[in-house]
């Protein structure tokens, strides 16, 4: 299986909610190594992110990422991404391989028109169904993006970079029940944000610690 090397610049459009997730239940899905960040008492921050990556990109995609938190290894503040699905081999190996990041195959179905909605599924088994309206477009705006990850013991931090128009509007998110990330309660209505015309650079990760305790397969 090839891919290609770091960095990988993608181009497309993205949505996103960012919400608050308790701490306690973040906690199940955060290496011990890592510090869960509290943004307001017993809070921290947890994102769903799903991106379509249109031909022109290093590789053609479509893309969830879940975040169950904030979290911080030292001085290195980032997102730490639980679950990450994708629908190309070579996206899922490379994710893998470079920045240690657990890709799994999926399907994705999106739906665009009066009212939007994205579908991520693998086989029968619903992983998440968000149904979003047009928003409101502002300016165009660079973006950063620190996460952490970890690559068999070496805990890496990962930059992410990009430039995309944003718009802000609302959503409903279902999750079933039976879904891997149920259990952050990230279900329900939703705030968006939206990136249009956006060019994503993911830069070659950074090796900052190794793990003491691996998590469990």
């Amino acid at each position: 299986m090839t891919y290609p090397s770091a960095p990988w610049t993608l181009k497309g459009f993205a949505v996103q909610t960012l919400q608050f997730v308790d701490t306690a239940q973040a906690r199940a899905f955060v290496p011990p190594d890592l510090d869960i960040v509290s943004v307001l008492p017993g809070k921290t921050l947890g994102v769903l992110y799903l991106a379509s990556y249109a031909p022109e990109s290093v590789l053609s995609y479509n893309e969830l990422i879940v975040v169950p938190a904030l979290t911080r290894y030292r001085k290195n503040v980032g997102f730490w991404i639980s679950h990450i699905y994708v629908d190309h081999s070579d996206s899922m190996a490379g994710g893998r391989e470079i920045w240690g990041l657990p890709k799994e195959l999926a399907q994705f179905t999106w739906q665009m028109g009066e009212e939007n909605r994205v579908l991520v599924r693998q086989g029968e088994q619903v992983l998440c169904n968000l149904h979003y309206a047009h928003h409101r477009r502002l300016w165009r705006q660079p973006l950063f993006l620190p996460a952490l990850s970890m690559r068999g013991k070496d805990l890496l931090r990962i930059k992410g970079t990009f430039t995309a128009r944003l718009g802000f509007g609302k959503g409903s998110l279902d999750i079933p029940f039976e879904s891997p990330f149920a259990a952050l309660g990230l279900a329900g209505a939703v705030r968006t944000c939206h990136y249009d015309d956006m060019t994503f650079v993911a830069h070659a990760p950074r090796v900052i610690g190794h793990a003491t305790v691996l998590p469990q397969a």
